[in-house]
C-alpha cells in the first residue's frame, strides 16, 4: 500500500511540474510576443524619423544646389560685363 502511495504523490508532483512549466512556457511565449511587436512599433518609428532625414536632407541638397546656380549666373555676368569693358 505504501509503495502505490508514494507512486501516487510522484505521479501527482510530475503532473503539478509539468502544469507548472506550461505556464512559464505560455507566459514566455506572450513576454517574446510582445517584445517582438515593440520591435516592430520601434523599428516603424525609426524608419520613419530616417525618412524624414532624408526628405529634408534632400531639400537642403535641392536649396544649396539653386544657390549654388544662382552664383555662378551671377559670376558669368559680371565676367560677361568686365569683358565687354
Amino acid at each position: 500500500m505504501r509503495k502505490i502511495v508514494f507512486a501516487a504523490a510522484i505521479a501527482g508532483a510530475a503532473l503539478s511540474l509539468s502544469a507548472c512549466s506550461e505556464a512559464t512556457e505560455e507566459n514566455a511565449e506572450a513576454t517574446a510576443e510582445g517584445a517582438m511587436a515593440d520591435m516592430e512599433t520601434n523599428a516603424d518609428a525609426a524608419g520613419d524619423a530616417v525618412e524624414g532625414m532624408a526628405e529634408e536632407a534632400g531639400a537642403e541638397m535641392d536649396e544649396a544646389a539653386a544657390e549654388v546656380d544662382a552664383a555662378v549666373d551671377n559670376a558669368e555676368a559680371e565676367m560677361e560685363a568686365e569683358v565687354a569693358e
